[in-house]
């Protein structure tokens, strides 16, 4: 069994490790300093933390202030208040001046469990990938989350980083590439491709092993962690030479990642595709591993879309 870790544990290591190197770095809260881990950071750099409290479109504005006088701002709250409360001033004052200021979305997804529906994230990569001059990144475990969050903060413009509240399999360590805008194949395969972000990567993995066991498929399973900018050629390849594709994503279907792989296959090279996330529904309170299972996001569910994009890519 792998260990399991939150991937917000990345996210507050990876500030950490920025801010040790580079002066610059500073972190903004939102009476969630905890549930973010920027109170790791709060506690090494406390001259350099600033508790703004429950007001996320007026942090918004300071971390831009603070980044026109040379500072580096990272924005800790979770996804769905970033991405829905502010969402006017990340565009207006942020993405439209491309101001160098980051956002981390904790909470992401459906497994944040018994919050409920006001504070699990499920629109938030949609509404970030729309914006102009907008990096958005859903890594697949807490490792590549504190890889992701170095990468944003040596970047310049605003950027996106999403991540979770539960423990999820570390499925990746130290060596595993992690490129912005590079997709990274975790498992070969010719008959189909599972393209996967964040916490249904290790669920794409688990279903492709299914398929190989179960149905003799070879499955193609892609972590694409950068939603945009995205990798075009990593998606028109894996289309080309498996014909068909499954979406795998902890979020809405519409607008989500899936349409962001869409938009790019029905551009380069149209296949057979489903879209595995989240069906034009609100959340519910629940035990995380349950609202996984029942909004359909988990291995299951993916072995049921391959297999009915299969019989379409046969022509059955």
């Amino acid at each position: 069994m792998p260990e399991m870790k939150p991937s917000r544990d990345g996210y507050g290591l990876g500030m950490v490790d920025l801010a040790e190197k580079d002066k610059r770095v500073v972190v903004l809260g939102a009476d969630l300093t905890a549930s973010t881990r920027a109170n790791w950071f709060k506690d090494k750099f406390p001259d350099r933390f600033f508790s703004i409290g429950i007001a996320e479109a007026n942090m918004v504005n300071v971390a831009a202030g603070l980044s026109l006088v040379g500072k580096i701002p990272f924005v800790c709250t979770y996804g769905v208040f970033v991405a829905g409360r502010a969402w006017d001033q990340v565009r207006t004052t942020v993405c439209y001046a491309n101001l160098n200021v980051k956002l981390g979305g904790a909470h992401g997804g459906i497994s944040v469990g018994p919050d409920g529906a006001t504070h699990q994230a499920l629109e938030d990569i949609a509404l970030m990938r729309c914006l102009p001059n907008m990096t958005v990144v859903v890594p697949c475990d807490a490792v590549e989350t504190r890889k992701a969050t170095v990468a944003i903060g040596k970047m310049h413009g605003p950027a996106y980083v999403r991540f979770g509240r539960e423990p999820i399999p570390v499925i990746t360590n130290e060596k595993t590439p992690f490129t912005l805008g590079k997709a990274e194949t975790f498992r070969d395969g010719s008959d189909l491709s599972i393209i996967a972000c964040g916490y249904m990567v290790a669920e794409a993995l688990n279903a492709a092993e299914t398929l190989a066991k179960e149905d003799k498929v070879g499955a193609r399973v892609i972590n694409l962690h950068t939603v945009k900018p995205i990798d075009r050629a990593a998606i028109a390849k894996a289309a080309a030479e498996t014909g068909a594709i499954v979406t795998a994503e902890e979020h809405q279907v519409m607008g989500g990642f899936g349409s962001a792989v869409a938009e790019v296959a029905a551009q380069e090279c149209p296949v057979p595709m489903r879209m595995v996330g989240i069906q034009d529904r609100f959340g519910e309170s629940g035990e995380p591993e349950e609202l996984l299972e029942a909004f359909g996001c988990c291995a299951r569910s993916i072995v049921a879309a391959a297999r009915e994009v299969l019989k379409q890519k046969r022509g059955s």
